[in-house]
């Protein structure tokens, strides 16, 4: 490996770790070279298969972290988990049309365990779609010599995090409380409306650091879209897709029922996308009659009238509210942010006298206003910090990710979805 060191001294940081594999003199062992019990240098490749586990072996857990902190250094994490998976199938000839199911039975825990250690310690590594997308090829590889039970998640899954969806509607009003603290009134006015007609043409969207948390916000709504996509289209077996599906729309209504109008859109949003409703046989096991009534209440129809209605009810409520938990108001932000992009759109700055149009200010600031009001609520529930930091780091799939995983879940229903999947599998997984 160009660029790698060929010796290190006792003294790196390999040694701290206290690994000792096999060894407690000077030699080398499979590439290994080791000095007074610990490894002191090696090739990348005898460093990759050292970490790899057989049906008799497994890496100690200090080589583990050692090298899988280290090895970013010469190798992106994806690429390393391609080499990894591509030499267990090789190892274990796990691309033989018939298996030696024993021994797969030995070697699967293993791979397993190693893949657990790899997401609990560096989980950041697991938002690239193709890291999830090998990982997935590897389990579906070893399920079926799995007589007693699935294997487990290879990774973590919303459901193992929070089963309650009162609990997890609580959690994402106060992921959107925080985030829209941080919207000053100003960004609003920064985002769209220009300078001044006579002065400049140019938006102050691109003024660098102006509008920060808004765009933030508007990222977080995204990222909930495609993180309940995500969590849908991940489990091989149609009943846990369904059970994902009817979590989530207990989990909207429960929204719609807090105030939290942005994560109930997200939500939505997310089984809207159509690698989830492509899902036909997942759906046809859920009962759908609630998320019906949920969409049909943020229903785009009328300029989205229904939501409209909903959304002064609850803004009625926060005015005459008693606790803080009647307070909350969280709007569907896009729509917000539309609204106040048409209202200055659609009216001019100045009159034809020249004089500033303040009854369009006073229509601006009235809309700004509301919000700020509603951004300043408390939130009443109590935080869960365990189910915070997974809403912001769970791997999410790009949408080419969600297409894949959804074809491998539900085969492809025509030769354009066929041609599709060929070609995802190749660019995500290397397959042909």
């Amino acid at each position: 490996m160009e660029g790698m060191p060929q010796t290190l001294s006792t003294t790196s940081m390999v040694t701290p770790c206290g690994f000792s594999p096999h060894l407690h003199s000077s030699g080398e062992q499979g590439g290994l070279i080791f000095q007074d019990g610990n490894l002191s240098s090696a090739s990348l490749d005898a460093l990759i298969q050292h970490l790899i586990p057989t049906t008799d072996y497994y890496p100690e857990k200090a080589y583990i972290f050692t090298f899988l902190l280290s090895s970013r250094l010469f190798i992106e994490p994806h690429e390393l988990l391609a080499r990894v998976c591509h030499q267990c199938i090789e190892q274990q000839r796990l691309d033989e049309p018939v298996l030696d199911k024993a021994r797969v039975r030995k070697f699967g825990p293993k791979l397993l365990q190693l893949v657990a250690e790899w997401t609990e310690t560096f989980p950041y590594d697991f938002q690239e779609e193709k890291m999830v997308g090998h990982l997935k090829d590897m389990i579906r590889r070893i399920a079926p010599c799995d007589e007693t039970k699935p294997p487990p998640s290879i990774q973590r899954e919303i459901l193992s995090v929070c089963s309650d969806p009162y609990t997890l509607a609580q959690q994402l009003t106060h992921v959107e409380l925080e985030r829209l603290s941080h919207i000053g009134p100003e960004e609003f006015v920064q985002a769209f409306v220009h300078k001044d007609s006579l002065d400049s043409t140019k938006s102050c969207f691109s003024e660098q650091n102006k509008t920060n948390n808004l765009e933030a916000y508007v990222k977080w709504f995204n990222r909930l879209c495609y993180l309940v996509a995500t969590e849908i289209c991940m489990p091989a077996k149609k009943k846990q897709r369904a059970q994902v599906i009817e979590f989530f729309i207990d989990v909207a209504r429960e929204c719609f029922n807090i105030g939290n109008f942005n994560s109930l859109m997200a939500i939505i949003s997310g089984m809207n996308m159509s690698p989830v409703s492509r899902l036909k046989k997942t759906w046809s096991k859920v009962k759908t009659a609630k998320f019906f009534i949920l969409e049909h209440q943020m229903d785009p129809t009328g300029n989205f009238y229904n939501y409209r209605t909903a959304l002064r009810g609850a803004a009625h409520r926060s005015l005459t509210a008693h606790s803080n938990r009647e307070k909350i108001v969280i709007p569907f932000f896009s729509l917000l942010i539309k609204d106040i992009y048409f209202l200055n759109e659609g009216c001019a700055n100045r009159l034809p006298n020249g004089h500033v149009n303040f009854e369009k200010f006073l229509e601006l600031a009235k809309q700004v206003g509301e919000f700020i009001t509603w951004k300043q609520v408390e939130c009443p529930f109590e935080q869960d910090p365990n189910i915070i930091h997974y809403l912001h780091t769970a791997p999410i799939f790009t949408e080419d990710g969600l297409y894949l995983a959804s074809y491998e879940s539900e085969s492809p229903e025509n030769q354009v979805e066929k041609e599709r999947w060929k070609s995802l599998r190749s660019t995500i997984l290397g397959k042909t």
